[in-house]
């Protein structure tokens, strides 16, 4: 198993990484800081995950002399919603949970972007652990504290920065993640190479056969960098100030196409691989990235199937307004992260909106 730590101004915890570590969650949770004051448990999960893993979760905790709740929520996007959540909260609040409730959020981005909020809010907050069990959850979503639920204007835009006690990532889930999901998950891998590290980059590049194998030690080396890019980012900027914005790379676009097509159309990584390709195009609109590069990306994206041009029924005045709504955007000033070579970014401010669309045209709409 490996382990990566999280060190921010708030918290401080660890991303467990491996094979089979949900087979003892015991030992796991007695191993959590505070776990002596923890009176019940709370299992948050959805209809697809819950089966799969959640209820087994649910079960080996139940051993152990707590109480454990359980709240299965729908499955898909469009459920990260507030209705949701407070669909949750009032169903904790009748179970008369307490401060002394540990909750853990069983299922990919969805999941623990909304049982996370519910517990920053629930009795002013209380302990959650994230169990994701998808791969844009594990690299992505689980680790560094940004929880929140969607609102019909806007991706994200109601939530908080609020740390887990830890991160269970077990590799062994993946053998019921479907293809789609596991896609749509290397987005979010890949914008790690480009936007911090060439040389994790030119990793994935020469081993897509493992990653679509999904072979275990590539795995765990993969999530493992992945997650360490992330936490070495989240530890100098938890709060978004500055330099935690790099990893919104490929979002602003991502984000604007999801709203444009109401959540029901692209996976969330799928949508993030047609914002980075955006991001690429732009940067060769202001001349500080290479065409060279923009292909190279465009190929490794590709190498998993994942989108890299805009559809041909969603407009360019879609997307800007979708841009106009992001949370990064204030008033007319339009903030982009633009890549300066695979490995490196920067973020732009001001970035003018006809030259948002002259990229926008290059990529098929």
């Amino acid at each position: 198993m490996r382990v990566v730590p999280v060190q921010t101004a708030s918290a401080a915890y660890d991303i467990h990484i491996g094979s089979g570590i949900l087979q003892d969650p015991q030992r796991l949770v007695t191993a959590l800081p505070g776990w002596e004051r923890i009176s019940e448990l709370l299992v948050v999960s959805n209809e697809t995950v819950h089966p799969l893993y959640g209820e087994a979760l649910a079960r080996s905790l139940s051993d152990m002399g707590r109480p454990v709740h359980t709240y299965v929520m729908p499955d898909g996007e469009e459920f990260k919603t507030w209705q949701q959540a407070e669909a949750l909260l009032t169903s904790a609040l009748e179970q008369r949970l307490s401060r002394r409730t540990l909750l853990l959020a069983v299922g990919g981005g969805v999941v623990g972007d909304l049982a996370g909020f519910a517990a920053s809010v629930l009795l002013r907050g209380i302990p959650y652990v994230q169990v994701p069990t998808t791969l844009l959850a594990q690299v992505d979503s689980s680790v560094g504290g940004k929880v929140a639920v969607n609102h019909r204007l806007g991706k994200n835009l109601i939530g908080a920065f609020y740390q887990p006690q830890a991160v269970w990532a077990d590799l062994q889930v993946f053998r019921t993640l479907p293809v789609r999901e596991w896609q749509a998950g290397m987005a979010e891998v890949i914008k790690y190479g480009v936007l911090w590290e060439r040389e994790f980059f030119d990793y994935l590049a020469a081993h897509t056969d493992g990653l679509h194998a999904r072979d275990a030690e590539v795995l765990e080396y993969v999530i493992g960098c992945s997650c360490a890019i992330k936490a070495a980012v989240v530890r100098e900027d938890e709060q978004e100030r500055g330099l935690r914005a790099v990893l919104n790379f490929g979002h602003t676009v991502g984000h604007a196409l999801e709203r444009a097509t109401a959540y029901r159309r692209y996976r969330h990584g799928e949508a993030v691989a047609v914002g980075m390709v955006a991001a690429c195009r732009l940067g060769e609109e202001y001349g500080v990235f290479s065409p060279a590069d923009t292909e190279a990306v465009v190929q490794l994206l590709e190498a998993f199937s994942l989108p890299t041009m805009l559809p041909a029924d969603i407009s360019i005045e879609a997307v800007l307004e979708g841009i106009g709504h992001d949370k990064k955007t204030v008033g007319s000033n339009i903030t982009f992260i633009l890549p300066e070579a695979v490995g490196k970014v920067r973020i732009v401010d001001n970035t003018a909106p006809e030259t948002i669309a002259a990229a926008l045209r290059r990529m098929g709409g």
